[in-house]
């Protein structure tokens, strides 16, 4: 009788342990499934100044002018959000783009209509 009354002891315990850790477990998935759904942080918009070095099949070099918060001046190929743009700008331009932190492409490319 006695072994029985153990073994039932013993059951017990771990039928309450199970569910403790169940329970856990479903509060951290909870937690981690409300973390995951929340939107990323908008990227900021900056605005980019620069002069058009060279126009190629997939980006323009630029001449850029420094951007606060995001690049120091320098000339680099950039890629381009709108490929159709590189049919419409050409070495010498005056470009104004938008550009976002952590993001390395131009964006809404303009000519400035100020001339070269």
């Amino acid at each position: 009788m006695r072994l029985c009354a153990a073994k039932r002891d013993y059951t017990a315990y771990m039928s309450m342990k199970l569910r403790s850790t169940i329970a856990a477990l479903a509060a951290a998935l909870w937690m981690a499934a409300i973390c995951l759904g929340q939107p990323a942080p908008a990227k900021k918009p900056l605005t980019f100044h620069g002069k058009v070095e060279a126009v190629s099949a997939d980006g323009l070099t630029v001449n850029g002018e420094k951007v606060e918060g995001w690049m120091d001046a320098m000339t680099m190929k950039y890629k381009v959000d709108d490929p159709k743009v590189l049919k419409t700008v050409k070495a010498g331009d005056k470009i104004t783009a938008t550009v976002y932190e952590g993001d390395l492409s131009l964006h809404k490319v303009q000519v400035d209509k100020t001339g070269k």
